[in-house]
Parts: C-alpha cells; structure tokens; sequence
C-alpha cells in the first residue's frame, strides 16, 4: 500500500534530486531536499482538506486532480505563476521575466526577480488569505456534531447562526490589514476583495450544479437494520466518489484554487533560501507538490478522515492560522519554520486526540438507540 500510493513520489524525488546534483553541485542537492521538506510541512493540512473533497469526486475526476492537478500545482502555481506576477508588476515581457529568474539574483538587492516577487507579496498574501480565512471561517460557523477544541467552537457555532456573519468577520478583518499595510492599502483591498470573489464564484457555482452532499434528503426509516444500512451506503459511497460532470470539474478547480493559495507562502518563503527558480521548481514544485498529492491518496484509500474524525478539525484551524499569518505578513515578516510547525502542531494535536477519543468509544461504547419509525 505505501509504495503503491508513495512510489511515485519517491521516483521522482530521486530524480529531482538527481537533476539537482547534475545542475548545480550536492548544495544543491541540500537546499532541493530542504525546500520539498518546506512545502510538506506547509501543506499538510492541505491534503486533509484535499481528501475531504477528493473522495466526493469519480474517479476519473481523482485521476485528473492527480495528473492534470499535479501539472498545474508544479509548473503553474510553482513556476509560471511567480513570472507571471513579476512581469505584471514590473511591467516585464514573459521573456524578459524568465531572464530576469536566470539570473538569480538575491532577494535583497533592487531590480532582482526575487526582490520584485517579494514587493508583490502584499497582494499575494491577501489574495490567499482572504480565500483560506473564508474555508476556514465557513467550517467553524457551520452546526456540526462532532467538535474539537469545544471551548472555543461551540462559541463560534453560536456565532455562526447570525446571517452573513462569516463575510462581516473576513471584511473586518480584511479592513483592519489593509488600513495597517501603508502604501499599499488600496492594492491589500482589493486584492483581498478578489479572494472573497473567487471564493464565493468557485462555491456559488458548485451549489448550483449540486456539489454539495446529496445524500443529506431527510429519509425516514422503518427500522434500525435499514438505517445501517443507508448509512453503510452513504459511507461507502462517499469513499468510493460519486459526483462527476460539472459538479466534479467545479471542485476540482476549487480544489486548485485550494492549492493556490496554500502555495502562495512557501513560494515566497524559498526565496529566502534560495533565488534560483530551477531549485525551486524541483523542490516546492516536484517533491513538495507530489507528496501532497500522495498524502491525499492516502487519506482517501485509508479512510483517515473517517476513522480519525478530530482531523478536518485540526486542518481547518490550521487553514486558519495560515490564512492570519499570511495577512500578517502584509506588514510584518514570519519565518517560514513559524509557519509550517503551525499546520503540523495542529494536524498532530488533532491525531492524538482522535485516537484518545477512538480509545475511549472502544472502552465504553455507545448504547443502540432505536430508529425512528416513520409514520
């Protein structure tokens, strides 16, 4: 099971580094390794919110997230998106910014591809952080059954029963960052109001094709054998994906989008290890970028989010957390080691706790109750 979800990713692990070697020397080697370590620590919680979705999907629509998706998350978001953000911004042909990259010049000195990328950061990071604030903010005001850290979800649940509240909270705090930001006020807002623009087109339309759960029809059931049942059904169908046509290719774009912007940070962050953009590619774009992607595999063939229910939860405030730290940066530098340990304490946290509450189901299970007939 591990080499067959994981096989590929270490196949081109080796080559990547192997392509490294050849390229530069074993520093390069270092610094590629490094680099794909950076994007699997930052994106972690990234393929527990990517398995969510994933299982909903056909499988064709799996098999395109994996193959498509990986092309778009490697040589898009990781190659031809910082050029293209650094020949809009420097009003540069998209020859003249690919060698403007060549040159490698550092991150400090006026002029370089790297320092004309980090000058952009701004718009980046309220772009991407108003996106993951909003699938944060939408999670934790939703009613759900199962809670985590009770002690501050339940507020938020109570919160979350006011109407439009999850936008009034993002515009706030969208207003807070940007009049804080200086110079570059005007171009926070409206960066950050594109966020919440292409949030609400990317969900808006997957309500209107059906994206949602379509198993949730309020049936009522003759008695408790057929309640099972239904619920095996539900289950396995979710496992086994079951929408497909537009509604699919509507998450799978939400699902890129997703990805876009958990890749804003560690895109920018690289270039405070290294200004070379080959480097880069090989160890945000081919190692990083595949690992995630076999994580998410793994998630949806193991069942994790199912047997492991603290784990949406601990992905989800770690969404959160990225998203304030990546308005934060608007004004004020993170480390980038800040900003991945995040996501894991989370992720881990909600690990342990899911297995403690396992434990304790197994110990002192739950009486049966009976279904409830309908009349």
């Amino acid at each position: 099971m591990f080499l067959k979800t994981f096989g590929w990713s270490l196949v081109i692990t080796v080559l990547a580094l192997a392509t490294a070697l050849i390229y530069g020397s074993w520093s390069a080697v270092a610094i590629t390794l490094i680099l794909g370590v950076l994007e699997i620590s930052l994106s972690f919680d990234n393929a527990v919110v990517n398995a969510r979705i994933l299982e909903r999907m056909s499988p064709f629509w799996q098999k395109m997230f994996l193959t498509v998706g990986i092309v778009i998350a490697v040589f898009g978001m990781r190659v031809l998106f910082p050029l293209l953000i650094v020949a809009v911004t420097a009003h540069l042909s998209p020859v003249e910014s690919i060698q403007l990259a060549l040159e490698k010049g550092p991150i400090d000195e006026p002029g370089t591809y790297a320092y004309l990328l980090h000058e952009a950061h701004p718009q980046i990071a309220a772009f991407g952080g108003m996106f993951l604030l909003m699938i944060f903010l939408d999670f934790m005001f939703e009613d759900r059954d199962i809670l985590w850290l009770r002690w501050l979800e339940r507020p938020l649940h109570f919160i979350g029963r006011l109407p439009m509240v999850n936008v009034v909270v993002a515009l706030a705090l969208l207003a807070l960052f940007g009049v804080t930001s200086g110079d570059h006020q005007a171009i926070v807002l409206v960066s950050g109001i594109a966020g919440l623009v292409t949030y609400f087109l990317v969900t808006g339309l997957g309500g209107l094709f059906d994206v949602g759960d379509p198993d949730d029809d309020g049936n009522s059931f003759e008695s408790a054998d057929e309640m099972d049942a239904e619920a095996g059904r539900i289950v396995t169908k979710r496992r086994l994906g079951h929408v497909a046509g537009r509604a699919a290719f509507l998450l799978f774009l939400y699902l890129e989008v997703i990805d876009a912007s958990f890749s804003f940070d560690g895109v920018i962050g690289a270039f405070a290890i290294t200004a070379d953009p080959i480097i880069i590619a090989l160890g945000l774009g081919l190692i990083g970028a595949m690992f995630v992607r076999s994580l998410t595999v793994f998630f949806v063939r193991q069942g994790t989010l199912d047997e492991f229910e603290y784990l949406d939860h601990g992905a989800h405030w770690a969404i959160g957390a990225l998203a304030v730290i990546l308005l934060v940066t608007i004004t004020t530098e993170v480390n980038e080691v800040v900003t991945g340990l995040i996501g894991v304490v989370f992720i881990l946290a909600a690990f342990i706790s899911s297995i403690v509450r396992n434990r304790r189901k197994a110990d002192h299970p739950a009486p049966s109750e009976p279904a409830t007939l309908s009349r």
